[in-house]
């Protein structure tokens, strides 16, 4: 046997490439960025979704965990989901699955959750082996039509299977639900919105293409926090409207309310959004501790399940609205959003005006009402194609009978049927697996109605399909269906902006 010669160090030299580490770094850098932006960190202004949440519902959907459906351990799901599609561990899988089921992080929820799935104070989920989920309603919306070859599909990560690119979503997702995502140098942070308003917005930039951001910002009033609160100002609205970038400043809803011993007490029943309730508790009793808010007797938290409620207690002789002012100043009672509508528009991240993203959610609606109708005419034709073959053989049927008898075995009598009525090989297949049944009267007529309603469909959706303007009625068809089944009142008020907080308003 000949000995394997050890590389010398000139060989191992004559392999290897120079270059110099500022080249080296740079590339590898941009690799990387380029991955966590495109592949990780910012949504895609078509779904709303960054990668890992479009697996999680995909992979529920392909479980078949329908909202009508039993509920699934989240361990199951979350295996499910790194097995096929997202090897990244299971931490990351689950807190995505976590946070689309909470009602005070999505104004509109995406999974139904079952069990502890954390709270405003900051509790963490229980265990993903305690907790289960199934796909909320809004997530079927967002999933519609999957099947009916309406978005493309990629690879998965080992070639295994394939994995949608882009949901159908006839939400606009990326609008009523916000993300927010920090990728390498640069940031989205886009605030959740109401559905009701955000599908007049969209109906009427349907309508009227050159509808401007002051027209959009009459319909849709600014955004609509899960957890309420309120807006105070306008400006940091109609400026993330039109440029995409803007700062909001959200107050808790609080009242002043007489209480036993001739006392007064601050009640607070909305915060703002992503505040942590308890850790606000904390810095209050602390401001106490250290005399700095000195008018506070006690904090009681009375939150339960009908509602947030936190009761500030006052001294005797406190100003309740100097301290209600203080509170404001000096806490997260009052906080702003920095809104980045930063999303990805064909794989680039791009700040986008909110006319440029209903536009972009009506652009890809109209491929998939397209695509989806190509589908359904091609199904259709297929069936209206093999239809018409059962109808020449109920017409012709002793001669096909006669044919099919004298025939040696299925190939000739199929070449025998084809060869004397004409029809193709899906026919006259189809005319041999016919069962006796489909010979009565009853089951004639019935291929005769399903024969002319195929007929109507296929009319319908040629029609369709020819109609720029039709296409564009569908869509606002269904925005209006969405409106109808999902809408409801706006939480979050807005109000005209709060003053600058004086020396005198913050003193006794």
């Amino acid at each position: 046997m000949a000995e394997t010669k050890e590389p010398t160090q000139g060989d191992l030299l004559n392999r290897t490439v120079l270059r110099p580490i500022e080249e080296e770094m740079r590339t590898s850098y941009i690799d990387y960025a380029m991955s966590v932006i495109v592949g990780r960190a910012l949504p895609d202004v078509r779904d709303g979704l960054k990668p890992v949440q479009r697996r999680v519902l995909y992979s529920m959907d392909e479980m078949g965990l329908a909202s009508n459906k039993a509920y699934r351990k989240c361990a199951k799901i979350v295996g499910e989901v790194m097995g096929s599609y997202h090897p990244h561990g299971d931490a990351s899988i689950y807190d995505t699955l976590v946070r689309q089921a909470q009602d005070f992080s999505l104004r509109y929820t995406l999974v139904d959750g079952q069990g502890n799935f954390g709270s405003m104070d900051g509790d963490p989920p229980a265990a993903m082996r305690y907790t289960e989920a199934r796909l909320d309603k809004m997530a079927e919306e967002v999933l519609a039509d999957i099947d009916k070859n309406t978005v493309d599909f990629g690879p998965n990560y080992d070639g295994s299977r394939t994995e949608p690119l882009v949901l159908p979503s006839k939400v606009p997702n990326l609008l009523i639900n916000g993300s927010a995502g920090i990728a390498v140098g640069m940031a989205t942070n886009i605030p959740p919105h109401n559905l009701s308003e955000t599908c007049d917005a969209a109906c009427a930039v349907i309508e009227n293409e050159n509808t401007t951001n002051a027209e959009l910002l009459k319909i849709m009033k600014g955004p609509d926090f899960p957890t309420a609160g309120i807006v105070t100002g306008r400006e940091g609205i109609k400026q993330y409207f039109e440029t995409g970038r803007g700062s909001v400043t959200i107050r808790a809803r609080a009242e002043i309310e007489d209480i036993r011993g001739g006392r007064q007490a601050v009640v607070v029943t909305e915060f703002p959004y992503q505040v942590n309730k308890a850790q606000l508790q904390e810095t209050i009793a602390e401001l106490v501790r250290d005399k700095r808010l000195d008018d506070v007797s006690d904090i009681r938290d009375e939150s339960d399940r009908d509602g947030v409620r936190v009761d500030i207690e006052l001294k005797r002789d406190a100003n309740a609205q100097v301290v209600l002012n203080n509170l404001f100043k000096m806490t997260q009672m009052e906080t702003s959003f920095g809104v980045i509508m930063l999303a990805l528009v064909n794989g680039r991240p791009r700040v986008l005006s909110m006319r440029d993203m209903l536009r972009h959610f009506i652009e890809h609606r109209r491929e998939v009402v397209v695509r989806r109708a190509k589908f359904e005419l091609k199904k259709a034709e297929d069936r209206a194609h093999i239809l018409e073959g059962l109808r020449i053989a109920l017409d012709h049927l002793d001669a096909v009978i006669k044919i099919i008898r004298q025939s040696k075995n299925v190939e000739t009598a199929r070449t025998a049927l084809m060869e004397k009525f004409d029809l193709s090989k899906i026919q006259a297949q189809a005319i041999l697996d016919m069962r006796l049944h489909q010979l009565t009267a009853l089951e004639r007529e019935d291929l005769e109605n399903e024969y002319k309603e195929l007929i109507k469909t296929i009319a319908r959706l040629k029609e369709l399909l020819s109609n720029p303007k039709k296409i564009l009625g569908v869509i606002k068809e269904e925005l209006q269906e969405l409106k109808v089944k999902y809408g409801d009142k706006r939480r979050t008020q807005i109000t005209a902006a709060a003053q600058e907080f004086s020396l005198e308003d913050l003193v006794a």
